[in-house]
Parts: structure tokens; sequence; C-alpha cells
């Protein structure tokens, strides 16, 4: 599954950080749920999230870990 199908951003939510779905939950969250919690954990606390979330999310972190910054 492709990260891009589920964050998403929007200026007018959460300042237009990367969230899932489109709610009010952000990619960030759900990593520092995750230093905390399985996401069995966190979906059973979160019922509106789903486990192809959790993997946008780390599949967007990795996304971003991987990013190189070129000279121009």
């Amino acid at each position: 599954m492709d990260w891009r199908e589920r964050i998403t951003f929007d200026p007018q939510v959460m300042g237009g950080r990367p969230c899932v779905r489109g709610m009010r939950i952000t990619v960030g969250t759900i990593l520092t749920l995750l230093r905390h919690q399985t996401p069995e954990e966190i979906l059973r606390d979160y019922p509106y999230l789903e486990r192809e979330d959790i993997d946008a999310a780390l599949g967007y972190a990795a996304y971003l870990a991987d990013e190189r910054e070129v000279a121009v």
C-alpha cells in the first residue's frame, strides 16, 4: 500500500501537518504512540483508525527519513 492513499495534507486540518485520512490525528501522533503501545493497543484506543493507517504513517516516516538534500 502506498502511504499517499491515506496520508493527507490540508491547511485547514492541524495546520497542514500530515494527517490520517483528513482526520485530526497526525502522523507524528501515531509515531509517538508506537513508541509506547503496540499497533493492536492503538487500534483498541482509537477505534476510528485502521491498521492500514498505522502502516501508512510508518511508510510516510520512512519516506521522509530517506529524503536526500540536493544542492541547487
